[in-house]
C-alpha cells in the first residue's frame, strides 16, 4: 500500500532544495507551490475526517464537503501572507496561482496513486480539467483580493464573497464530475474554456484600458 505522505516528501524535498539554490527571486513561487501541495494533503485528511464524522456518502463528500474545505484551505496561506508580510498587489496573484497549481498537481498525483495510469486519454483530460478549475478559482481570488484589499471597508465582505464564488463553482464542477457520462467531460472542459475566454477578453480590453488613461 502506497503512503501518500511519503510521496509528498519525495516530491517536496528536491523542489525545496532547488528553491534555496535558485535564490530569492524563484524561492517564493516554489515555496507557495509546495504550500499548495501541503494544503492538498491536509485537505484530504480533513475531508476524510468530516465525511466519517457525519457518515456521509462519497457523492455528498465530493459535492458538499470537499469544495468548502479545499477552497478555505487554499485561501488560508494567502491570508497569512497578506496579513503578516503585507505584500505589494503584484505579488498577490502569483502567490495564489502557485498555491492553486501546487494543490492541483498533488491532487492529480493522488488520483494516479489511487487509480493507476492505464487510461492516458482520460488522465490527460482530467489533469487539464482539474488543474484549470483550481487555477481559475485561484485567479478569481487573486484578482479579487487585489481589488478588495485596497479598500478597508470591503476587505472582510469582499474576501468572503470571493471565497463563496469559488466554493460554488468548485461544488458545481464536482457535481458534474460525479454525474458521469458526457456531462463529466463537459465539466472537465468548462474551466479551460472559461480561462481561454477570460484571457482573450482581457487581451481585447487591454488596449482600450490603456487608451483611457490618456
Amino acid at each position: 500500500m502506497i503512503d501518500i505522505n511519503n510521496v509528498f516528501v519525495c516530491i517536496a524535498a528536491p523542489l525545496l532544495a532547488a528553491s534555496f539554490c535558485l535564490g530569492k527571486k524563484y524561492f517564493h513561487p516554489v515555496f507557495f507551490m509546495l504550500t499548495g501541495m501541503g494544503v492538498c494533503l491536509l485537505s484530504a485528511y480533513i475531508n476524510t475526517f468530516i465525511a466519517a464524522l457525519y457518515q456521509t456518502t462519497a457523492f455528498h463528500a465530493a459535492t458538499e464537503i470537499a469544495p468548502v474545505i479545499e477552497e478555505v484551505m487554499k485561501l488560508l496561506p494567502l491570508l497569512f501572507y497578506l496579513l503578516i508580510f503585507e505584500p505589494e498587489p503584484e505579488h498577490i496573484k502569483p502567490s495564489i496561482l502557485s498555491i492553486a497549481a501546487g494543490f492541483a498537481t498533488f491532487e492529480n498525483i493522488c488520483y494516479l496513486v489511487q487509480n493507476g495510469t492505464t487510461n492516458f486519454g482520460f488522465l490527460l483530460i482530467r489533469g487539464f480539467g482539474t488543474g484549470a478549475m483550481h487555477i481559475l478559482c485561484g485567479a478569481v481570488i487573486g484578482y479579487g483580493l487585489i481589488y478588495v484589499w485596497r479598500r478597508t471597508w470591503l476587505k472582510l465582505a469582499g474576501t468572503f464573497g470571493l471565497l463563496g464564488v469559488c466554493i460554488v463553482f468548485h461544488g458545481i464542477y464536482n457535481l458534474l464530475i460525479a454525474y458521469g457520462g458526457r456531462i463529466q467531460y463537459i465539466a472537465y472542459l468548462l474551466p479551460m474554456v472559461i480561462i481561454i475566454l477570460g484571457i482573450s477578453t482581457g487581451k481585447m480590453l487591454l488596449p482600450h484600458l490603456h487608451s483611457d488613461k490618456y
